[in-house]
């Protein structure tokens, strides 16, 4: 469940709460797109600006709706906070938990071990790491990820420093079943070819389809027929990142007629300019 082709899942609001019809919708399009598990209350799905007790009705919805295995987002800058949300995660029955680094208080590679260790040891349900210091200002080091990945109930990383020489050492310093998994979608197939097993994605909201399509096509050695995916796809990956995440892939969402809702504050509406980009890219690769 944690190989392959998963989707960081939008959130989608109405009146002021979660949209659950349409979040059930956006479950059988992933379903009908073979998607391999959903990532609910990452950042694609606007965890800064869920509370709580939407994450935990979050993580039970999906428990209940769908049957593809569900990760859930409980990390935060407060160690407390996360044991406190992946206990809970934990309870209701999800498949694995994603943690973020900490982010805004910075704190050294000792305390980070410190952190996903107790994390780790508070539950027993799977830990992914997720390392994206472009939006925490704090970058896990591969020798702190190499000594965490011996705490058994830590699985793996999602990778999204761009980095390829992190993947290749994480690689080759890590336990020998310790998975990574891109965390940027243009990078894909390259952290794949460092021994990474998959991806995080947002693009695979729009087109689940093709997206496992090319890492299943990498998985079994068509790196030719990956590599076609991977260009195919590469420009509407480049639109979903014209506008801070998860602003494009939401509106490409909303112009495939998924009744989504709006963006929660600090987040608002695309440009002009850029709505006409995501519609443009959403009429090339089809779904349009």
């Amino acid at each position: 469940m944690f190989t392959g082709s998963i989707v960081a899942l939008v959130t989608p609001f109405r009146n002021g709460g979660i949209n659950y019809e349409t979040l059930e919708l956006l479950f059988e399009h992933h379903k009908k797109g073979g998607t391999d598990a959903i990532l609910l209350s990452g950042t694609t799905g606007e965890a800064p600006t869920l509370s709580f007790d939407e994450k935990l009705e979050l993580f039970s919805f999906g428990k209940k709706k769908t049957d593809i295995p569900i990760i859930a987002g409980t990390g935060n800058y407060n160690t407390a906070e996360t044991i406190e949300l992946t206990k809970k995660a934990e309870e209701i029955g999800v498949d694995g938990a994603l943690v973020i680094t900490p982010y805004y208080n910075k704190p050294t590679q000792k305390g980070l071990y410190a952190h996903f260790k107790t994390v780790a040891e508070s539950v027993k349900i799977p830990i992914i790491i997720y390392n994206v210091p472009g939006r925490t200002g704090v970058s896990i080091s591969f020798e702190t990820v190499a000594e965490l990945s011996g705490i058994p109930n830590i699985v793996g990383i999602k990778e999204a420093s761009g980095s390829l020489k992190q993947c290749f050492a994480i690689k080759r310093k890590a336990s020998r079943d310790f998975i990574i998994l891109s965390g940027d979608d243009a990078l894909t197939i390259p952290i794949m070819s460092c021994g990474g097993r998959g991806v995080i994605s947002v693009t695979a909201n729009i087109v689940p389809g093709l997206v496992k399509q090319m890492v299943d096509a990498y998985k079994n050695g068509e790196s030719d027929k990956a590599m076609g995916l991977h260009y195919k796809l590469l420009p509407l990956t480049e639109t979903m990142f014209i506008e801070t995440n998860p602003i494009p892939v939401k509106t490409g969402l909303k112009l495939m007629g998924y009744d989504v809702g709006p963006f929660r504050l600090p987040l608002i509406e695309p440009s002009e300019n850029s709505l006409k980009k995501i519609e443009s890219e959403l009429k090339e690769i089809g779904v349009l």
